[in-house]
Parts: C-alpha cells; sequence; structure tokens
C-alpha cells in the first residue's frame, strides 16, 4: 500500500466573528462512526506499508533499549509508618507489584536488592500483572496507604479514558470491599484514623470538580459530596498533609488557585477556606508542626511576587501571612515541603533546577551539584519527623540517582543509580564516553533562548551529524535535561540530540512563560526555529538531518514550525498532537477546553484571541503545494486530552494538499494520552518512532553522510 488513502471530504462550515472556515474532515470527530475507524486502519496500515523496510532497524533498536534495561528490579524502598514500600518488575512481566516490608531497626537504611529479587519478610499490595490479566491496556491512578498502615485505596483504568474504578484492600485480611466506586479521578486522601477516603470524580468535560468523602463500611450509594468547583476554570485536588493534621482542598486554574482546609481528625466536618480566591494569584500551603508543639502554615504565593515568595502563617489566621523567603528576580519558587524540624525548598535558577534546606535553627543549605546541566527535584518523603530527604538528580548523561540528603549536615548519600546494562557488541555504558553542552540561540527579538545538548565523544560537528531537537514550551512546563536508555540508540549511531528551552515553559522563571502564552505565543515557534537554525550554523548538523520532535503541547509546536519553516527540518514527530488547536478551544463541551483560555486565550468570545489563533494554528494554516518535510504523528483512539480526530486531520489534510511528505499516521486503537501502557509494548512504541527519525535522517542525507546506519542488526556499530 504506497499510496496514502484518501479520506472523503464533506464540507463542514464553522462561522466566528463574521469569520467562515471550511472544514473539509470534521467527520472524522465521530469516533463511532465505522468510517472513521476504517480511515485509521487505513492510515494505520499505510503507515506499516511506508515504513516497512525499517522493520529490522525496529528490532534491533527493541533489542537494544531491552537489553539495556534492568527487567528484573526493585525501586529504593521508602519508609513510612514502620514500613519499607517499594515497587518490583519481574523480567517478562508488563507491570510493576508493589510491596512493602516491616521496618526492622529504626536506624535501618533503606533495603537495596542487587538483582531485583523479593526482600525477605515481603508482602505484595498489588500485582499491577494480576490486575492487567489479557486486557490490552491498564493503568494504575489512585495508589494510597491509610495513615494507620491497614487500607489500600486504589483505582484502575483498563480504556486508557482516564476513568479509574476505585477500591479499597484491607492489609490485614487481604480481602478487596465489596463496593466499588466507578468513573474517579487520580487523587485520593485518608482521614488520619483512615475511617474515611476523600475521591475526585470529573465533569462531562473530563474536567476533575468534585470531591466526595466515603466512609469506610458503608456503601458507595451514600457517600456525600464536600465540594463542588462551579468555575469551569478550575481543576481540584485532594490532600493528606504530610504532617497528618490537616485535609487540604486545593482549586485552582492556570492563574488563580484557592485552598480549603479541614482537621483530619475531624472528617465529617466542613472544610475551611485559607484566603478567598482572587483573580491572578496563586497559593499552596503545607503545614509544620515542632516536636515541640508549635504550628504554622506555610504559603507559597505570587501576591505581589512574580517568582513567588514563601510566607508563614498561624493556622488560627490563615490569611495573616509573614514572609520567610523574599520573592527575587533571579530565582523562582517551586514547591515548599514541611517536617518536623526543616523546610525544604524547591527552586529554580538559571534555566537549573535546585533544593535549599531552612532548618528550624535558621541556617540554610543549597544542594550542590557540578555538572553544567542537569535536572534535580523532590522525590518521595512521606515521613513527617525523618531527617533525610529523599531527591531525584539526573543529567543528559548521568543516569536517574536516588540521593538521600542528611538535613542535619548536607551530606549526600548515593541510594541508586539506574543500571545500564551492557550491550554483547559494545560493553558497559560509560558516561566518560557521551558529552553535554549548553548553547544559546538568539530569536529575532534579541532573546537568548537555551539549548541542552548531548553527542557521543567522537561525533563530528561539521555539519554532517544528525540531531533530534527536543521541544515543548507550553503551561509553565520545564523540559529539563533527562536520561533515556532509548536515546542512545540515537547517540550511538552519531546522532546529536539537543532540547530547545523555549518561551513558554518555566525554564528561565514565570516571565519566561508569559512570554510564550497568550498573545505573545508565537514566541514559542519562532524560538524553536531559531534554535534550529544556531544548531545549524554552529555545525551541530544540517537542515535536511535536523529531526524535530514534540508531543501534546509540544505538537502544536511541531505542527507550526512545519508550517513556518518547512526548510529547516528534515522530518518532524510529532507525539498525541494539539494542531486544531483553534477548532478545539472554540469547543466549551470538550475535555479542558474553558481552563485551556487562560493559556491560549478564549476565541469564542474575543475576536482579538480567534484570529491569533487562527494565524498559528497548524491544521488552518497547511499552504497548498509547499514542500513539508516527512511527518510521523503518532495519536491514541482513547485519548481524552487530545483527540485523534486532531492529527487525523492534520494528516488527511497534508496528504492532500501539500508537496514533500510522506505524511504518515499511527493511531493506537487501545490506548490514551500517554500511549501504550505495558512498558515492552512502551518500548516497541519508541523503537518504531526512533527507527523512523534514524531512517529518514539517514535517507534525506542519501545514507551517506557521517556514520550511522540505517538498516537492521548488522548496522549497530557506535559512530566517533
Amino acid at each position: 500500500m504506497t499510496t496514502a488513502p484518501a479520506a472523503k471530504q464533506i464540507p463542514t462550515e464553522r462561522v466566528h466573528h463574521g469569520d467562515t472556515f471550511v472544514d473539509e474532515y470534521a467527520w472524522l470527530a465521530d469516533k463511532e462512526n465505522p468510517e472513521t475507524i476504517a480511515f485509521l486502519e487505513a492510515q494505520n496500515a499505510y503507515t506499516k506499508a511506508i515504513t516497512a523496510g525499517q522493520e529490522g532497524l525496529r528490532d534491533a533498536i527493541f533489542a537494544e533499549i531491552k537489553g539495556r534495561n534492568k527487567e528484573t528490579d526493585l525501586t529504593v524502598p521508602v519508609c513510612k509508618g514502620g514500613w519499607w514500600y517499594y515497587s518490583r518488575t519481574i523480567e517478562g512481566k508488563q507491570y510493576s507489584v508493589h510491596c512493602r516490608r516491616a521496618v526492622g531497626d529504626p536506624a535501618e537504611r533503606p533495603p537495596i536488592s542487587e538483582d531485583g529479587s523479593p526482600l525477605a519478610g515481603e508482602e505484595i499490595l498489588l500485582d499491577g500483572n494480576e490486575l492487567a490479566g489479557d486486557k490490552p491496556f491498564f493503568a494504575i491512578g489512585s495508589f494510597s496507604v491509610s495513615p494507620d498502615a491497614t487500607k489500600l485505596a486504589f483505582a484502575t483504568d483498563y480504556t486508557g479514558d482516564e476513568r479509574f474504578t476505585l477500591r479499597i484492600k484491607d492489609l490485614v485480611t487481604g480481602e478487596i470491599a465489596a463496593d466499588e466506586i466507578p468513573d474517579t479521578y487520580y487523587g485520593t486522601a485518608w482521614s488520619r484514623d483512615g475511617s474515611a477516603l476523600f475521591y475526585i470524580t470529573v465533569d462531562d468535560a473530563w474536567r476533575p470538580y468534585r470531591i466526595w468523602r466515603h466512609l469506610i463500611g458503608t456503601p458507595a450509594s451514600a457517600d456525600e459530596i464536600v465540594f463542588t468547583e462551579t468555575d469551569e476554570r478550575f481543576f481540584v485536588r485532594v490532600d493528606l498533609a504530610r504532617s497528618e493534621r490537616y485535609l487540604m482542598i486545593t482549586t485552582g486554574s492556570k492563574l488563580t488557585s484557592e485552598v480549603l482546609l479541614l482537621s483530619a481528625d475531624q472528617p465529617t466536618g466542613e472544610f475551611q477556606v485559607v484566603v478567598p480566591r482572587r483573580q491572578g494569584v496563586e497559593y499552596s500551603v503545607d503545614h509544620q508542626v515542632t516536636a515541640e508543639g508549635a504550628e504554622r502554615l506555610l504559603i507559597l504565593h505570587n501576591d505581589g511576587a512574580e517568582n513567588f515568595e514563601l510566607a508563614t502563617a498561624p493556622p488560627g489566621d490563615p490569611a495573616a501571612w509573614t514572609p520567610l523567603v523574599p520573592h527575587r528576580e533571579d530565582t523562582r519558587l517551586l514547591d515548599v515541603g514541611a517536617f518536623e524540624d526543616h523546610v525544604m525548598l524547591y527552586y529554580r535558577k538559571d534555566g537549573l533546577t535546585g533544593l535549599r534546606i531552612i532548618r528550624a535553627d535558621g541556617s540554610e543549605h543549597d544542594v550542590a551539584f557540578d555538572e553544567a546541566v542537569y535536572a534535580v527535584g523532590p522525590g518521595q518523603n512521606p515521613e513527617y519527623t525523618s531527617k533525610l530527604f529523599r531527591f531525584g538528580y539526573v543529567s543528559l548523561v548521568t543516569p536517574d540517582s536516588i540521593y538521600d540528603c542528611d538535613t542535619r549536615t548536607g551530606e549526600l548519600l548515593l541510594r541508586k543509580r539506574r543500571d545500564v546494562l551492557p550491550l554483547p557488541d559494545r560493553g558497559e555504558y560509560r558516561i566518560e564516553d557521551y558529552e553535554q553542552f549548553r548553547e544559546w540561540a538568539v530569536a529575532a527579538d534579541g532573546t537568548k533562548i537555551p539549548i541542552s545538548l548531548v553527542r557521543k565523544k567522537g561525533t563530528p560537528q561539521d555539519g554532517s551529524a544528525p540531531l533530534v531537537l527536543h521541544g515543548y514550551g507550553s503551561y509553565e512546563a520545564s523540559s529539563d535535561p533527562y536520561f533515556s536508555i532509548a536515546r542512545l540508540s540515537q547517540l550511538d549511531r552519531g546522532f546529536a540530540f539537543a532540547i530547545a528551552h523555549v518561551r513558554g515553559g518555566g525554564e528561565l522563571g514565570r516571565r519566561w512563560y508569559e512570554q510564550g502564552k497568550l498573545l505573545h505565543k508565537k514566541n514559542t515557534f519562532t524560538d524553536f526555529i531559531a534554535c534550529a537554525r544556531h544548531l545549524v550554523a554552529r555545525g551541530w548538523t544540517s537542515a535536511d538531518r535536523l529531526i524535530a520532535r514534540g508531543g501534546s503541547a509540544g505538537g502544536l509546536l511541531m505542527g507550526a514550525v512545519a508550517n513556518l519553516a518547512p526548510d529547516a527540518f528534515g522530518g518532524i514527530a510529532a507525539q498525541v498532537p494539539f494542531v486544531d488547536a483553534l477548532t478545539s478551544i472554540l469547543d466549551p463541551s470538550l475535555p479542558l477546553t474553558v481552563t485551556e483560555w487562560e493559556e491560549w486565550g478564549d476565541p469564542l468570545h474575543d475576536p482579538a484571541f480567534y484570529e491569533y489563533m487562527k494565524s498559528y494554528s497548524p491544521y488552518e494554516n497547511i499552504v497548498p503545494g509547499r514542500a513539508y518535510p516527512p511527518i510521523l504523528a503518532v495519536t491514541s483512539l482513547n485519548d481524552t486530552r487530545v483527540r485523534y480526530v486532531e492529527p487525523a486531520k492534520w494528516i488527511a489534510k497534508l496528504q492532500a494538499i501539500a508537496g514533500g511528505g510522506p505524511f504518515l499516521l499511527k493511531t493506537e486503537m487501545v490506548a490514551g494520552h500517554g500511549g501504550r501502557s505495558g512498558r515492552y509494548d512502551a518500548w516497541h512504541e519508541e523503537s518504531i518512532v526512533l527507527a523512523w527519525i534514524i531512517a529518514t535522517a539517514g535517507q534525506n542525507a542519501g545514507e551517506t553522510g557521517g556514520a550511522m546506519p540505517v538498516s537492521g542488526t548488522a548496522s549497530t556499530t557506535p559512530a566517533g
């Protein structure tokens, strides 16, 4: 099947603010229409046919990913209430097994199983493989043990639509309660005595908006609503503070938040507002009580503090905020964690993340690392009285690492670093064989855009090396450096890999985000193009060997740059791409739309936002006859965040009117926003994308540049 299947065209008019847009492929939005399914399956067949020559390469990459991953492994146990909690993976099994083991000696270090075998005295809480059975998709949403360690609340999803069935397991008897609660969302919170469980449900637009209280031992039909968020811009969540003194409901939009508190000892009481919401003011709350019984609330907020400041308030007067860590122009405060004798502050400065310990005596300590490019962030720290703080560290060359920091001395204790197993033909992974860099591109308005890069030593910088440029740039979500076993299959074939830290993300603070949203959104796209041009000018790659990659809102970025600068890229991989943005944001009945208006603007009611979004939305701006680079779009039929119809329409229109290509669509027929659920399935999916990237870059260069093989198992010699 070498010709793309042509989608029938049924002109449908979309009229807003005096503008008429004719959408020939709107009919594809009907998932129940057999013709829609037939079109998606035909596209899958076409993609399979076009990429048939990559089968050997896909198999080789999958074997490399599988061979480098430690299939039987065990996470670093986390201590809570006399138990070590951890999960295990087993060779040949798709999903994790969730376990615990009693703590023997209070001074015991986390028990580590070097070979991934079960710990002595292990108790299995949930086996994901047993729960999944032979279902093609499986995911766990909530997973929460009661404070007294006798009950487990867990939720399962078998379709990928992120609506879960909530159940409760008695950890003493091993029995699962007969009653179950359908159609719940992520997140649960126990009362302090474990007598009540709070959970969340979504509205028709898939917005988490309602908090319920379930009393253990009563039927789910008797559950009571404790909070309903009526503003469609706001999402809700519910938590139990680490101190276990307060239950907290947080409701927030993209710009505004509000927190309500309830004593965790009085779960049938009423939640009380900390500070009433004010448009544009965001705040979060944590609770601290010292060993001597002194209490305070910790308030992280942006009221008059663009990059946020940390304040304190007495629980009896939560609106009386006193600054503790003042606002700074060069430091974005991200999160705060309260413990018995210290506070941990998570922040971002100079494009890098950091952690600061603030001790009870007022002394401070910043956790420091010496790599030029890295990311650090809080790990699981459920034990309120702990003197050790668990965090994760990673860079483009250093595998994911788990540390404990002694908060009294600042000493760092490396508990575990992700294993990268040797391959028969390459030997051990050695950090020193790879190198990472930070470069700065210059945007059209003079703004300097940071780029993080990694390559294998010896990879030429003469324009001949292929390169993957990754981007996102929305929601103040930062694309921090990360390590990837799968990426090694590219680096060893002579690729470089780069992350463009474009505006719209949060890498350089709140202002960096503000400059890439609403009526400044195009900065995200032009920043990415500037990064691509910079990498070519500096000899990292050439335009025909530069492959752009992004997903979700990063998929919008991919579609936009394809229209703006198709000559800058040799190929584009777009996963669950938000490429029909204007159509979706115009429809308030769709999941997430109304809350997204504070990110993109409200084109339904404001003609200025309509005009601006229409000027960049990828689907509307495909240029007939223009030569576009090859494009691979990957989506999922049950995705509730970015519906499958967006990439389906995008690819159908490209195939119909654009030059260049080929334009390929691959739809997972049983999956959600995150793609395939099992780890082996996910590795297979990644190997398909990587093989397409490698083959596309090789074909563009006539398979002559550099030392990059594009065939199968015989072509795995590292370049350089």
